[in-house]
């Protein structure tokens, strides 16, 4: 595995599954993406941290972890393949995880999340099976 990594980010390359993957948090939260090549080589030196996180967020959300004090602590689960698709990252969990049928809902009214649509509401139909 190939790593890159900054102040709270961090991205791997798996060259046996040729799969991208990247973390990414700070106080109060947590996250994992799957991203694409042209988005890890963007994560380079002299990029600011400003833009790495921008860039990391266009690819699809696997994991996100929120204690902000802002109200209780939370854990959303958008892919449950998450620890096998990075089973590098060290792992953030502080709260109660969200319920399949509230991530299903997030998904489909956040525009941030519709990387996450197709694979959501596939595992949503094996469910009602």
């Amino acid at each position: 595995m190939e790593f890159k990594k900054g102040i709270g980010w961090k991205a791997c390359y798996d060259e046996e599954r040729n799969l991208y993957t990247a973390e990414r948090g700070g106080v109060g939260a947590y996250n994992l993406y799957e991203i694409t090549k042209e988005i890890y080589d963007q994560l380079e030196n002299g990029v600011s941290d400003d833009e790495v996180y921008k860039v990391i967020t266009e690819g699809r959300h696997l994991y996100m972890d929120v204690d902000d004090r802002c109200g209780p602590p939370y854990t959303v689960v958008f892919d449950d393949d998450y620890e096998k698709l990075c089973p590098w990252a060290n792992v953030v969990s502080s709260g109660k995880v969200w319920p399949d049928e509230l991530t299903d809902a997030a998904v489909e009214l956040f525009e941030s999340e519709k990387n996450n649509r197709e694979q959501r509401r596939k595992k949503r139909e094996e469910r009602e099976v």
